[in-house]
């Protein structure tokens, strides 16, 4: 009996904390800084935490057509739409509400960059991208969008 009331007790403890570090997850649809995509954030069956391109505000060239990813360095890479890109990949969850080890892939330039992130509040996510040392990066903040 005793050991039931203190399991009862445990689970009265966790269970809030673990409400809250649901409510706080990085998995959604955000804005980037400039709102002109939503990137969705979600979660591999590795634990990993991904980002791909959901939608464009001009999601068109000139011509009409889909924008593609057209500076990758990879010739055989730039026909492929921006729409459903992975631009986030491997982010792991470090608690704290900080992630580290994962990589973003800027589309505009072409370029990859080591990334760690932090969720500071339930709406806002900074982002750091960098070659090297953090130091020597830039930061990014990420708004939670609705659908």
């Amino acid at each position: 009996m005793k050991t039931i009331i203190s399991a009862l007790i445990l689970l009265a403890i966790l269970l809030p904390a673990a409400l809250i570090a649901e409510t706080h997850s990085i998995k959604g649809l955000w804005f980037d800084e400039n709102k002109t995509s939503k990137i969705e954030i979600y979660q591999s069956t590795a634990g990993k935490f991904y980002g791909k391109i959901n939608w464009l505000k001009a999601p068109n060239d000139a011509k009409g057509k889909p924008l593609t990813d057209k500076e990758n360095p990879d010739p055989k890479l730039r026909n492929r739409p921006l729409i459903d890109l992975v631009i986030l990949s491997g982010l792991v969850d470090k608690g704290d509400n900080k992630y580290t080890n994962g990589t973003i892939y800027d589309p505009e330039s072409g370029k990859t960059y080591s990334c760690r992130g932090e969720l500071t509040s339930e709406n806002v996510l900074k982002l750091r991208g960098y070659i090297g040392l953090p130091t020597l990066g830039r930061s990014t903040v990420w708004t939670r969008a609705t659908k």
